[in-house]
C-alpha cells in the first residue's frame, strides 16, 4: 500500500485531505480543528514512509499562494479603510514578537537547545515557513527544520485553543466599529406627520438608513433622493433596527399596513451581479433612480446583508435588491447580468495575473546588514498584492475581485493543499524526534512560546480597544497560520476576523524573518 501511495502523490494528497476533513470535524471538547485536521493527518501519514513527503514543494506553494491571495482580495478594501484604526495593534504586535524572541532565547538556553534548534522552534511555534527558510540558511544544517516540525503542530493547537476562548467570551470594544455581519436589516412603513426634506431624516445623509416606497394621494411609487415629504405620506424605511427606529420617531409613527406587501405597481427583487462591467463600481455610479425610477436598498454578499449606500462598491456575485416599477425589471436585469452560470465562472486571467505578480514580488530579495537577505516569499507576496488589488477592485476592464462563492472555494482548496503537503513533508522529522528527550524539550519550549505569544497578544488587543473577532483574526495573522483563520471564521460570521488577519499576516512574516536570524546567532 505504501508503494502505491509513494508512486501516486496526488492520490496520497487527496486521501490526506479527505481524512483530515473527517478529523477536523471531530470535536475535542469545545474545539474542532477544521482544515487543520489535514495537517495532523499529513504528519501521521508522512511519518510512515519518507517517500510520501517528497516532491510536494510545488503543491505546497500553490496551495499557500491561492489561500493568501484570496484572503487578500476579500480583506483588502476593509484593511486600507481601517488602517489607521489598526496601527496600534500592528505596532504592539511587533513588540510582542520581540518579547517572544527574548523568551525563546532564554527558554532554549535553559532547555539545552542549540541556537539553530531554538530558531527553528521559534519559527514552528509561530508557524512561519519563511522564518524557517531564513533560519536554515543561517544555520547551514537541518536543525531548524527539526525544531520547526515539532513546534508547528504545537503552535497551531495552542493558538486554536486561545482563539476558542476569545470567541466564546467576547468583550466590548470601545474603538472597534460594529460589524456589518449579524447586524440584520429591517424595513417598516411609517406615516409622515410633518413636512421634511430627505436630508433632515436621521441616518439618511450618513447612509445608515434608506427609503424606498412612497405612497401619496392613493398612488405608490419609489421615493426620489431629493424628495420633500408631506404630512400624510407613507414611506418604507430600511436599515439596522436602531437606526430605523430613530428615523421612525423623527418622521411620525409606524403603520401596520406595509407598503412593500402591495407589489402591483412597485415591486422589489434581488438581481445577481454577474456583469464584470458593473463590478467594481459604486451603487451611486449606477444611477438607478434616474435611469429606472428605482432605488437599491440592500446588497447580499456571502452571508452579509449590507445596506446599499451610494458609496458601496459592488462585487461579482452580489445579490442586489432593487425597488422599482415592475416594467423596469427587464432593463435592470440586463444591467446586472443576473446570470448564475456566468457568476460561477472564475476569471482565470485576472486570477493568474494577480497570483503571478504576488509570487514575483515574493521573489524580490532585499539585502540586510551582516550579509543577510529578506524576501516576502510565496506567503506574504501574494497576500500583499491581493490586498492592494482588493482595494482597487478593478483596473480598466480587468476586475480583480472574485465572486464570494468562488473566493471561498479557492481559499478552502488552497488551504487544504498547503496543510496536507506541509504535514506530509514534515512527518519524518516529526516522528524521528517527537518522543526523544530532546524532542520533548523542544515541545515544552514550543508550548511556552505559543502560549506566551498568544496571551500577550490578546492582552494587547484588549488594551488597544480591539473587538474579540478582530483579535481572533489578528492572532491568526500574528501566528501566521491559515488553519487558525479558518477555525475563527467557522466560529463566527464577522468581517473583522479577516481584516485583522490581513493586517498582521504580512507584518508578522517580515518581523519573524528578522527575529529568527537574531535568535540563531544568540
Amino acid at each position: 500500500m505504501l508503494d502505491v501511495l509513494a508512486a501516486a502523490p496526488l492520490l496520497t494528497m487527496m486521501l490526506v485531505v479527505a481524512l483530515g476533513t473527517v478529523l477536523g470535524a471531530v470535536p475535542f471538547g469545545p474545539v474542532r480543528f477544521g482544515p487543520a485536521g489535514a495537517l495532523f493527518v499529513g504528519l501521521a501519514v508522512g511519518a510512515l514512509d519518507p517517500r510520501l513527503g517528497e516532491g510536494l514543494g510545488l503543491m505546497q506553494t500553490l496551495g499557500l499562494a491561492l489561500f493568501v491571495y484570496t484572503v487578500g482580495l476579500a480583506a483588502g478594501a476593509g484593511f486600507f479603510r481601517e488602517l489607521r484604526r489598526q496601527l496600534p495593534l500592528m505596532g504592539g504586535a511587533v513588540v510582542v514578537l520581540a518579547l517572544v524572541a527574548v523568551v525563546a532565547v532564554v527558554a532554549g538556553s535553559v532547555a539545552g537547545l542549540s541556537p539553530a534548534l531554538t530558531s527553528g522552534t521559534f519559527a514552528g511555534a509561530q508557524t512561519s515557513t519563511p522564518a524557517l527558510a531564513a533560519a536554515t540558511a543561517l544555520a547551514g544544517t537541518d536543525e531548524p527544520a527539526v525544531g520547526y516540525s515539532l513546534a508547528y503542530p504545537v503552535g497551531v493547537t495552542v493558538t486554536i485553543l486561545v482563539v476558542a476562548v476569545v470567541l466564546s467570551r467576547p468583550w466590548r470594544a470601545r474603538r472597534d466599529p460594529d460589524p456589518v455581519a449579524g447586524v440584520g436589516l429591517v424595513d417598516i412603513s411609517v406615516e409622515v406627520e410633518r413636512p421634511v426634506r430627505m436630508r433632515e431624516i436621521p441616518g439618511f445623509a450618513d447612509d445608515r438608513v434608506r427609503l424606498s416606497y412612497l405612497a401619496r394621494a392613493g398612488q405608490t411609487r419609489v421615493v426620489a433622493p431629493d424628495e420633500e415629504l408631506e404630512v400624510g405620506d407613507r414611506v418604507v424605511v430600511v436599515g439596522p433596527g436602531p437606526a430605523v427606529a430613530q428615523a421612525r420617531d423623527f418622521l411620525g409613527q409606524r403603520v401596520s399596513e406595509h407598503l412593500a406587501d402591495d407589489r402591483r405597481t412597485v415591486d422589489f427583487r434581488r438581481f445577481l451581479l454577474s456583469d464584470s462591467r458593473v463590478a467594481g463600481r459604486t451603487v451611486g455610479e449606477l444611477e438607478v433612480p434616474g435611469r429606472f425610477r428605482g432605488v437599491v436598498t440592500r446588497v447580499r454578499r456571502g452571508d452579509l446583508d449590507l445596506l446599499a449606500s451610494d458609496e458601496l462598491v459592488l462585487e461579482l456575485g452580489d445579490r442586489v435588491r432593487v425597488v422599482a416599477p415592475r416594467e423596469e425589471f427587464g432593463a435592470i436585469s440586463a444591467l446586472f447580468g443576473d446570470s448564475e452560470r456566468k457568476v460561477s465562472e472564475v476569471d482565470a486571467f485576472s486570477l493568474g495575473i494577480g497570483v503571478a505578480v504576488g509570487l514575483l514580488i515574493g521573489l524580490v530579495t532585499i539585502p540586510l546588514p551582516g550579509g543577510l537577505e529578506f524576501a516576502l516569499g510565496s506567503a506574504a507576496g501574494p497576500l500583499v498584492v491581493g490586498m492592494v488589488l482588493g482595494r482597487l477592485e478593478r483596473t480598466g476592464p480587468i476586475v480583480w475581485g472574485l465572486p464570494a462563492s468562488a473566493n471561498l472555494t479557492l481559499r478552502q482548496l488552497g488551504l487544504l493543499l498547503f496543510l496536507g503537503a506541509t504535514g506530509l513533508a514534515s512527518g519524518q522529522a516529526f516522528a524521528a524526534q517527537a518522543f526523544t528527550p530532546l524532542g520533548l524539550r523542544v515541545v515544552v519550549v514550543a508550548v511556552v512560546l505559543a502560549a506566551v505569544g498568544a496571551a500577550l497578544f490578546v492582552l494587547l488587543a484588549r488594551l488597544v480597544g480591539t473587538s474579540a473577532p478582530r483579535a481572533a483574526g489578528a492572532l491568526a495573522g500574528f501566528v501566521g497560520q491559515p488553519a487558525i483563520l479558518a477555525y475563527a471564521n467557522g466560529r463566527t460570521v464577522d468581517e473583522r476576523v479577516e481584516a485583522g488577519y490581513a493586517a498582521l499576516f504580512a507584518l508578522g512574516i517580515i518581523v519573524k524573518i528578522l527575529l529568527v536570524q537574531v535568535i540563531g546567532t544568540a
